[in-house]
């Protein structure tokens, strides 16, 4: 059986528990470190057990538990950092007041590029499709490879739930255009990596999601 093109592994960091995911191109065995939020030496430990050269970090949002470390991260393996869409620079710009008020350090960070909708990511030889997904926060973005049928959605969607919309600039509609916009059309057999707990597939949360299910947002 040959090796599929991508492939990722989660790392729960601070005391949150947010997945951080190690995403990397098998063919070139080059890699991504997408939200890491804290816990550097564990994201570190699960980069030496892949066997991987990380490249860039990449960002979905600017909470906290998503990329408090990923400046120090970023200089301790000198590379560069992409994301998230340039509206969550209120939030990177207290990551360490956030940080204090969490328990978590937090390094405030200006990205090596802002995303947005329509944009590329490369990992590799891997190219990630990036789609903003306002709501959670206003500059969040998600991650998608079509060909692995996989996304990594941040704190969009979760198994049985959906971002929390009480933030500073949350907004709750926002939030649910986003999953019917953006995260529906790729496919009902897509896998999702959110930011918190298991992964899960689309179309299941299509048809029982009490939040963004079908047949939910029929009745409002």
């Amino acid at each position: 059986m040959s090796e599929p093109p991508l492939r990722a592994a989660i790392i729960p960091v601070t005391p949150l528990q947010q997945n951080c995911t190690l995403l990397w191109c098998t063919a070139t065995m080059r890699a991504a470190v997408v939200d890491p939020g804290g816990d550097i030496e564990r994201i570190e430990a699960a980069i030496a057990r892949a066997g991987v050269t990380v490249e860039k970090i990449l960002v979905t949002h600017g909470h906290i538990d998503h990329c408090g470390a990923a400046k120090p991260l970023a200089a301790k393996l000198g590379v560069p950092i992409e994301g998230p869409h340039e509206a969550d620079r209120f939030w990177i710009a207290r990551l360490d007041e956030d940080g204090r008020r969490w328990g978590v350090e937090g390094t405030p960070f200006e990205p090596d590029r802002w995303l947005t909708e329509g944009e590329q990511v490369s990992v590799g030889d891997l190219v990630l499709d990036v789609y903003e997904t306002p709501g959670h926060t206003p500059g969040h973005v998600v991650f998608h490879h079509p060909p692995s049928k996989l996304a990594v959605v941040g704190d969009v969607l979760f198994r049985g739930s959906v971002g929390r919309t009480d933030f500073p600039l949350s907004d709750p509609q926002a939030l649910i255009d986003s999953v019917v916009a953006k995260l529906w059309p790729m496919g009902d057999d897509t896998v999702f990596l959110p930011g918190h707990g298991e992964p899960g597939q689309l179309g299941i949360e299509r048809q029982t999601n009490p939040f963004v299910a079908d047949r939910v947002l029929a009745r409002a």
